[in-house]
């Protein structure tokens, strides 16, 4: 998919004006809050229905409004060829579209004119990946960060997955509260364990079948470096209980002891994907500059998986790449990138130079300047 056109409303300190992309890459430069990174910001809106860059939706509304929308333009882009046709060779295009009114906490989702009732259906129109500060917390940060990676992949490639875990998610909540009422009911608790193993082992299935899909690509990735550290490393799955164990046991085992904290202990809510290089954490072993260098071969073989079973393309947000890496790792990413055929945004201070980058002429590359929040296209 590339992102042909884009539009905002009172987002952030962003211009009104249309700006038209290029399904290849996209580079833009300015100072610190000239509106690069609110760009991005838009970009991954449009296809969440969230930021990137913080979970309140109040702080991407322009001071002193209460409402904000981002509409955009989509190409179905059949990955490498950049080719979006259907069958008979026509142009196929779609119209996205999200508002929020938040003094009337109302959200608008929008496809084609009408209205939608799931960001996951933005979401599948608009695949996006991103690549910021935040992002690096996925070898450090806590197993929320890597779960939340591993689902990114499995809910593009099974689209059933995000109505899986979704109702996983309301049978916790709703196991939850029984377990931190007064009084316990056993019938019903017996009710709601049922289908939580039910749903549960659903949302593990998925999630354990696209694992094994993707570790494969991340060690072929892991193997083009020439570094002691990638022969040693190894991502194991831990499913959020003891995998020789049924969970039905396991929550009959420990119930006293998640009645005493009042929520549930395992499951595929404490799903986690493991990192390490020998035996040890990665977190613990890794520099910051190993650790960065895993997090793009992850997210990169994100991207070719997603292209492998659904022939799509996702895109790519890449914000203050300069300072996060240093020239050479820039040049494997956007080498990497250019094979993958996605669709590229890259923000830094300074005029960047595409030929530091790539060394073939990029004949679909666009450079923009941004200023108090408006994109100037250059030539």
């Amino acid at each position: 998919m590339s992102l042909l056109e884009l539009q905002t409303h009172r987002f952030r300190n962003l211009g009104p004006d249309r700006l038209q992309f290029s399904p290849g890459v996209n580079l833009i430069y300015g100072d610190n809050g000239s509106g690069k990174s609110s760009l991005l910001e838009a970009v991954h809106y449009l296809s969440t229905g969230r930021s990137f860059r913080t979970h309140k939706h109040e702080t991407v509304v322009a001071h002193g409004g209460d409402e904000m929308a981002v509409f955009g333009r989509v190409s179905k882009t059949a990955g490498r060829s950049r080719v979006g046709t259907d069958p008979n060779g026509k142009s196929v295009t779609h119209n996205l579209g999200i508002s929020r009114n938040l003094a009337e906490r109302r959200t608008t989702l929008r496809l084609d004119g009408e209205n939608v009732r799931s960001l996951s259906i933005l979401a599948q129109h608009l695949p996006i990946s991103v690549i910021e500060p935040g992002s690096f917390d996925i070898i450090s940060g806590g197993p929320g960060k890597r779960r939340q990676f591993l689902d990114w992949v499995v809910f593009h490639v099974e689209h059933r997955f995000a109505g899986l875990w979704q109702r996983c998610q309301k049978v916790i909540s709703q196991r939850n509260r029984l377990l931190r009422s007064g009084r316990i009911d056993d019938a019903l608790l017996r009710a709601w364990n049922q289908e939580y193993l039910t749903i549960a082992n659903q949302v593990t299935s998925e999630r354990q079948r696209w694992f094994e899909e993707l570790v494969p690509l991340v060690q072929g990735l892991l193997n083009g470096l020439d570094a002691p550290w990638a022969s040693d490393l190894s991502l194991d799955l831990f499913r959020g209980w003891d995998r020789q164990r049924e969970l039905g046991d396991v929550l009959e085992q420990h119930f006293d002891q998640e009645r005493k904290v009042g929520h549930t202990l395992y499951g595929p809510n404490r799903c986690d994907v493991r990192i390490r290089v020998g035996s040890k954490p990665a977190g613990e072993t890794l520099s910051r500059g190993q650790q960065k260098t895993l997090v793009i071969l992850l997210k990169l073989a994100q991207g070719e998986l997603l292209y492998r079973e659904r022939n799509i393309s996702c895109g790519f947000l890449l914000d203050d790449i300069n300072a996060e890496l240093d020239i050479f790792h820039q040049r494997v990413l956007a080498q990497q990138l250019q094979r993958l055929g996605s669709q590229v945004f890259v923000t830094s201070i300074s005029r960047p130079d595409p030929a530091v980058l790539w060394q073939n002429a990029m004949a679909d590359l666009r450079m923009f300047h941004v200023e108090h929040g408006v994109l100037r296209k250059e030539t």
